[in-house]
């Protein structure tokens, strides 16, 4: 019996949903408006492509969601969690108060609980004091009933997070097994401050992430489809919702990720340059060995400075709703703002009065959407020059995420990649691939589950080989967690660096692994 699989992807204008069978074949996609609350567009997308598709429901096994809902939360700080910070820290980090840096609408809501206490590691893993187990037990005797969600921080956790653990466990004997605990040393890097904004921006997106996991669990089953659920994460793999739950933060950016996986499957690619353009934006990244390269910089979410695992994009703000100015002088600009997922009612090809890109590419011919007599008055001359830096934009762009002068493939999805040709400077060639428009709904129902574990290690303890072997088999019990069928678990990338500053000849090993879904 044929099964088949339901891929999702929320984007900031369109909400796109396919149908996969086995071979992943699309048997139906569709493209709604994104709405303001997000939910219903994805509500909407999955009732209509259930619809299209005409399969018998019983039969779709899986249903795959990338969603901006975490990210929105933190941007529109709205529905976040009651948040505890711990740092373990003092008196050594005494000086530098968590949170530092934060825009302070946002510290109101999550800095409210901030607690500093005596314990801590040093770099090369030695106690700086030892834990005050009493100080963390009248800690959680002070925020009992005040909040709901607890980030836990220790200085260079990554190295020892023999504090963290014993924290947790005592948070867990005083305010119950209940409460979510986000521990830093599972989601950020080395460097204590980005790392603890990520923790805590982690905690405070828990309840989001249930209630859009219940929310979408429900729709399903309202519909009759009893499937697997999982989440996009911003590798360009999947996690479980139980994993999703316990780490939010992993769904910001996994958009343009499952972008990047669904291109490279439509175009068979394993590594090129890859052009997301969508309504508002038009995002580039990087596939390598058919996954998303990863930024090696400390990233920036909703205003706070992280640490945490995020893809190398670069996005321009050009997109298929951009819209035009013409300013007296005969010049114009180009966005950013844009009409976004109004662009059938607001722009000029469209019976309305904004002049967008899309108009652009209709009144020159090169798209035949819309109707053309209504941009017909428009100047060629002009529309040829307003034509030509919008393909000078996304040259330039292309160019700084190259990391030679060399020609690159590129691979050009999304709705909005009608306005651009298929001859770019500083590409080889450029890939228009079928089914180009739902290539992100693609990618997240195509994913794999992964995990992926960077730790600092000390090769003189077990030997280089037993420590590789080591790494290697936590992330094949993270990946479990997270989903994924150990017998078809494959190592995806391996990294070891050297850390000659840190005694016992120390290495920080990253250890990425990806495999089929249970």
């Amino acid at each position: 019996m044929t099964t088949y699989r339901i891929g999702i992807d929320v984007g900031g204008t369109h909400t796109d949903a396919v149908v996969l069978d086995e071979q992943y074949n699309v048997i139906s996609e569709i493209k709604e408006p994104t709405t303001a609350d997000t939910t219903t567009g994805i509500f909407n997308a999955l009732k209509k492509v259930v619809a299209a598709s005409d399969v018998d429901k019983e039969q779709i096994k899986y249903a795959m969601l990338g969603t901006t809902h975490c990210t929105n939360a933190i941007v529109e700080r709205k529905r976040l969690n009651k948040v505890a910070a711990i740092r373990i820290g003092a008196p050594a980090t005494l000086a530098i108060k968590p949170l530092i840096g934060v825009p302070e609408d946002l510290k109101n809501i999550i800095g409210k609980h901030i607690h500093v206490v005596k314990g801590g590691h040093e770099f090369d893993g030695r106690e700086i004091t030892p834990l005050d187990e009493q100080e963390i037990r009248q800690v959680c005797h002070d925020i009992k009933g005040k909040v709901d969600s607890i980030a836990i921080v220790s200085v260079f956790s990554p190295i020892s997070n023999e504090h963290e653990a014993r924290v947790a466990e005592i948070v867990k004997e005083e305010l119950g097994a209940e409460i979510p605990i986000s521990l830093s040393a599972e989601i950020g890097n080395v460097g204590l401050i980005e790392r603890e904004n990520a923790t805590i921006l982690n905690a405070a997106i828990v309840d989001v992430a249930r209630v859009t996991a219940k929310g979408f669990v429900d729709a399903l089953e309202k519909e009759g489809i009893h499937a697997a659920v999982f989440f996009g994460q911003n590798d360009g793999t999947l996690m479980s919702v139980e994993y999703t739950v316990k780490y939010p933060i992993l769904t910001i950016a996994c958009g343009p990720t499952n972008s990047i996986r669904g291109a490279s499957y439509l175009s068979q690619k394993e590594n090129a340059l890859i052009v997301d353009v969508g309504g508002t934006t038009t995002d580039i990244g990087v596939l390598t060995n058919r996954f998303p390269r990863q930024s090696s910089l400390a990233v920036d979410v909703g205003g706070v400075r992280t640490n945490f695992r995020m893809p190398d994009i670069l996005s321009v703000g050009l997109g298929g709703g951009t819209k035009i100015k013409l300013l007296d002088n005969g010049e114009f600009t180009i966005g950013p703002e844009s009409v976004g997922h109004n662009l059938y009612k607001e722009g000029l090809a469209f019976g309305g009065e904004t002049l967008t890109t899309t108009d652009i590419v209709i009144a020159l011919g090169k798209s035949n959407i819309g109707d053309p007599s209504l941009v017909a008055h428009l100047d060629k001359n002009l529309l040829e020059k307003i034509y030509n830096q919008m393909v000078e934009m996304l040259e330039e762009a292309i160019d700084k995420m190259k990391t030679n002068a060399d020609d690159v493939s590129v691979v050009l999805v999304g709705g909005g990649s009608i306005l651009f040709p298929t001859i770019l400077k500083g590409a080889s060639e450029v890939i228009k691939p079928n089914n180009f428009g739902v290539a992100n709904a693609i990618g997240s129902a195509i994913s794999q589950v992964s995990a992926q574990i960077e730790k600092i290690f000390k090769m003189d303890e077990l030997g280089r080989e037993e420590t590789l072997k080591n790494a290697q088999m936590i992330a094949f019990e993270e990946a479990v967690k997270a989903g994924a069928n150990r017998d078809k678990l494959t190592i995806v990338d391996i990294e070891e660096v050297p850390l000659a500053y840190l005694a016992g000849n120390a290495a920080k090993v990253r250890v990425k692994v990806a495999g089929e879904l249970l």
